[in-house]
């Protein structure tokens, strides 16, 4: 019976210890088995404080205190480090001495960037460095990075910090295309970014040449990280192609932008736009902002080290209001269609410098059809419209100051010139106004941050200069007629429009203040 016994047993110990023996053999997370894994995984040369393995459920190990240099600079402070990783196969895949690995979870990893063309980035990422990127030669089902962190170094020792919450990236292999999923927040402007799609395989020899695709929203973008722009934007996207010239395209909605203390104003966008992946060049094939019933078409690029905005915008049929609403604070002062072509630049924000400060245009504009919006100073205008044409105006009930006039009697003006914008400050060196009966040239400027306009020029009419005024100050005026005539045409009178919201004024400058 004993032997019975020992025939069943031993057959059975010496399987056991057989495996035992092909497991310990062939275990493939012995430290000096893994570390070049790690190393091809990350492209960096990795050194572990602790380490130890783990038998169940799944084969494997779990590392901590993991410090990543740079193969090429090893000698340079960190490049990273993790505050844990853990590495698992499975029974079968090390049965059948298959070269996979099941996942390698990160946690905690802390990846720092050297401030782009500084001699340490130049250091931790020499010319051909890309070809430490390849991947590993052993599959990786799933490398999943979470509770960690992007730091781009900046050349003034500021950072902008990417919190990673979780990143997901599958089928990691040498010559192989993965899939990724990241889940993680912008630096600037502050937003959360969601992401999924395809990426490689990686060509180390051109990185540029790496295609990608996939898709994207951006949320709860809070815009004033950039300079004096106001809102929360949301967006979603895809794109498609390579690494170095990638085609994205997005739609976006900002309920609440301004610039300044301008009133906040639904805008909606849409962006077809190329990019280059490894410097950030952007190039704007056609962006369509719309806000009221405004269209303002976009074509340029954000391109260069710092960025630059060089950009061309259109307006075809848009309305005045609609443009200036967001950059005033108050009610718009004038209202209608327009027509308007410009070349703006945004110059990179320097010592804190403002939006307004940084913004450069030079453009022209036609409104063929504008109105003041300020129905007080919109009778004042009709009347002296209607005298410039010799037409006696109607009494204005002195109770009804400030209330609608009657449409029929607001004055339709075209206004068209060339403009610029410096410093915040519109300024015009030629603005031509026609309404009936009247003609304006006009240069000076409107400051766009406090809304106080100051123009100068001469007002043309056909009557004499009598009809500027009623009453007394009529009889008064007519000895100056002869002075005011110009070739038996009417008057011609110099003028200055000043003030600011709530009072908007038209004045004669006698003195030709200019």
């Amino acid at each position: 019976m004993r032997l019975w016994a020992l025939c069943l047993v031993l057959p059975i110990v010496i399987l056991g210890a057989t495996g035992i023996y092909f497991v310990s053999a062939n275990w493939p997370y012995r430290y000096r088995t893994i570390e070049p894994l790690l190393q091809e995984v990350f492209a960096s040369q990795v050194k572990i404080g602790h380490y130890h393995r783990i038998y169940f459920p799944h084969p494997g190990f779990m590392a901590t205190e993991i410090t990543l240099s740079r193969n090429s600079a090893p000698d340079l402070p960190p490049l990273g480090s993790a505050r844990s990783l853990t590495v698992q196969g499975t029974w079968l895949d090390l049965l059948l001495l298959r070269k996979r690995v099941r996942m390698v979870d990160i946690t905690g990893l802390h990846i720092v960037i050297p401030p782009f063309g500084s001699p340490a980035n130049h250091e931790d990422f020499p010319a051909g460095s890309s070809a430490d990127f390849g991947g590993p030669t052993a599959v990786v089902e799933q490398l999943r990075i979470h509770e960690s962190s992007l730091d781009l170094m900046r050349a003034n020792g500021s950072r902008y910090s990417f919190p990673i919450r979780q990143l997901v990236i599958r089928n990691l292999q040498k010559g192989q295309a993965l899939a990724y999923a990241v889940d993680m927040q912008n630096a600037k402007p502050t937003g959360h970014i969601l992401s999924a799609g395809r990426f490689g395989p990686l060509n180390p020899k051109n990185l540029g040449a790496t295609p990608l695709s996939g898709s994207f929203t951006f949320s709860r973008v809070n815009l004033r990280g950039i300079g004096n722009i106001v809102g929360m934007l949301s967006s979603t996207g895809h794109f498609n192609g390579t690494l170095a010239a990638f085609e994205a395209d997005a739609v976006s909605e900002t309920p609440d932008f301004a610039v300044g203390n301008g009133k906040p104003t639904p805008f909606a966008t849409s962006v077809h736009c190329g990019i280059n992946g490894l410097n950030g060049d952007v190039i704007l094939h056609g962006v369509d902002a719309k806000t009221g019933a405004t269209t303002i078409h976009v074509e340029g690029g954000i391109v260069g080290s710092p960025k630059v905005v060089n950009v061309e915008m259109s307006v075809a049929g848009g309305r005045m209001q609609d443009l200036l609403r967001p950059l005033i604070h108050d009610k718009v002062p004038i209202a209608g269609a327009l027509w308007l072509h410009s070349h703006a630049q945004l110059d990179p924000a320097r010592n804190g410098s403002k939006f307004l400060h940084r913004l450069r245009v030079d453009g022209t504009f036609d409104a063929p059809a504008e109105r003041l919006t300020d129905q007080a100073t919109e009778q004042k205008l009709s009347a002296f419209s209607q005298r410039a044409q010799g037409i006696k105006p109607p009494k204005l009930d002195p109770s009804s100051a400030g209330q609608a006039s009657n449409p029929s009697a607001d004055v339709v003006s075209s206004f068209k010139g060339q403009a610029k914008i410096r410093d915040g400050v519109l300024s015009t060196q030629r603005i031509t106004l026609q309404m009936p009966g009247v003609g304006v040239d006009l240069n000076g400027a409107f400051n766009l941050r406090n809304s106080i306009v100051d123009l100068t020029g001469n007002l043309r009419m056909q009557s004499d200069i009598s009809h500027t005024t009623t009453g007394l100050k009529s009889a008064l005026m007519k000895p100056l007629i002869p002075f005011f005539k110009r070739n038996k045409a009417g008057a011609v009178i110099p003028i200055a429009v000043t003030g600011g919201p709530g009072g908007y004024k038209v004045t004669q400058n006698i003195g030709h203040r200019k």
